[in-house]
C-alpha cells in the first residue's frame, strides 16, 4: 500500500463521498475511484460500500481508516523530522515571462501541501532565454515554451496553444478571422538579440525570410516590448492566443502557424526527487485544470 492511496482512502473514509473527497484532494473523481478499487483488490476485501447518495464504510473499511490515519501522522512526523535535520530545501523555478501564472494560485497550493518544508524561489525570464535560466544552471525547473534548442534538457508539453499575429485595430488585416504567414511577408518583423537560441528564433520570426526587412526590425527582450513595437511601430508580432492585449491591439489566429508548446523543463541530468515530484504535481494540476475547463463548457 503506497501513502498516497491511504491519504486517497482518507479522504473517501472522511467525506463518505467520491465527489468531495476528490474536490478536497484537488483530483478528478475516475483516477480516485480507480485507485480505491485497486486498494480493496490489494487488500481481497471491501471496505466502501457505494450508492447513489454516497458511501459508507464496511468493518473492514473503519479498520483501515483508524490504522490508516496512524501511518499518515508517523509519516508527516517523520518527513519534518528529516526535513529539519537536513535544513531548509529551496526549489527555484524558472518562468519565462508570464508563464508562472498559467495555474494561477493551484499549482502553489498543491505543491505547498505536498512539501511545505520547501521553499520555493521564482526567477522570471525575457524572450531572450527561453530556458528561463535551466540551461546556464540558474534554475532547478522551468515553465516556458518550446521550441527551443533542448539539448541535455527533458520537457513534458502541458498544453499546445494556437498562435496568432498581434496587429493594431486599425490595422487593414485586423478584422480578418484568420490569416496565413504569407499575408504577413511584406511587414516588418521583431527580432530578438543576437546570440538568442536559434530554434527559438525560428520558431517566432518565420516569416521574417527577408534578411533586410528582419535586420530593420526592432529588438525586443520582453513580451511588452514585442508588444510596444507593434503599437508603436505597426510591427508583426506573434503570441498564443488566450492572452489579454492592451487597448488598441488586437490579435488575429494564423492558420498554418505550428502550435506553440507550453511545457515543464529540467535538466536531463539532475532528476532529483524534488524536480521530479515538482513535475509530476505540475502535470497533475494542468491535468485537474483542463478537465475542470472542459466540464464548465460542457455545462
Amino acid at each position: 500500500m503506497e501513502l498516497r492511496t491511504l491519504r486517497y482512502f482518507v479522504a473517501v473514509a472522511e467525506e463518505l463521498h467520491f465527489g468531495r473527497a476528490a474536490a478536497r484532494l484537488r483530483m478528478t473523481q475516475p483516477p480516485l475511484s480507480r485507485a480505491i478499487r485497486q486498494l480493496e483488490t490489494e487488500l481481497g476485501c471491501v471496505l466502501l460500500l457505494r450508492s447513489p447518495t454516497g458511501v459508507a464504510l464496511t468493518p473492514a473499511g473503519v479498520l483501515l481508516h483508524e490504522e490508516a490515519r496512524a501511518l499518515l501522522a508517523q509519516a508527516d512526523r517523520v518527513r519534518a523530522r528529516v526535513s529539519d535535520l537536513a535544513g531548509p530545501v529551496t526549489l527555484t523555478v524558472g518562468t519565462l515571462a508570464d508563464s508562472a501564472e498559467e495555474f494561477g494560485t493551484r499549482l502553489a497550493a498543491v505543491h505547498r501541501e505536498h512539501h511545505p518544508a520547501v521553499r520555493i524561489v521564482i526567477r522570471e525570464s525575457d524572450l531572450t532565454d527561453p530556458t528561463a535560466g535551466l540551461r546556464a544552471g540558474l534554475v532547478d525547473v522551468a515553465l516556458t515554451r518550446a521550441p527551443f534548442d533542448d539539448t541535455g534538457i527533458a520537457t513534458r508539453t502541458l498544453r499546445s496553444d494556437p498562435v496568432g499575429v498581434v496587429l493594431r485595430t486599425d490595422d487593414p488585416l485586423a478584422h480578418r478571422d484568420g490569416l496565413r504567414l504569407a499575408d504577413l511577408a511584406e511587414r516588418r518583423w521583431f527580432r530578438f538579440p543576437d546570440g538568442t537560441d536559434p530554434v527559438w528564433q525560428a520558431y517566432w520570426t518565420r516569416a521574417a525570410d527577408d534578411t533586410d526587412r528582419r535586420r530593420d526590425g526592432p529588438v525586443v527582450r520582453t513580451a511588452h516590448e514585442c508588444l510596444q513595437s507593434v503599437l508603436w511601430n505597426g510591427t508583426v508580432g506573434l503570441m498564443p492566443l488566450g492572452h489579454t492585449l492592451p487597448e488598441g491591439l488586437t490579435v488575429v489566429p494564423l492558420t498554418d502557424m505550428p502550435p506553440s508548446r507550453f511545457v515543464i523543463a529540467w535538466r536531463a541530468d539532475d532528476t532529483t526527487p524534488l524536480i521530479r515530484s515538482f513535475v509530476r504535481i505540475t502535470q497533475s494540476v494542468r491535468r485537474t485544470t483542463a478537465a475542470a475547463g472542459t466540464a464548465i463548457r460542457a455545462g
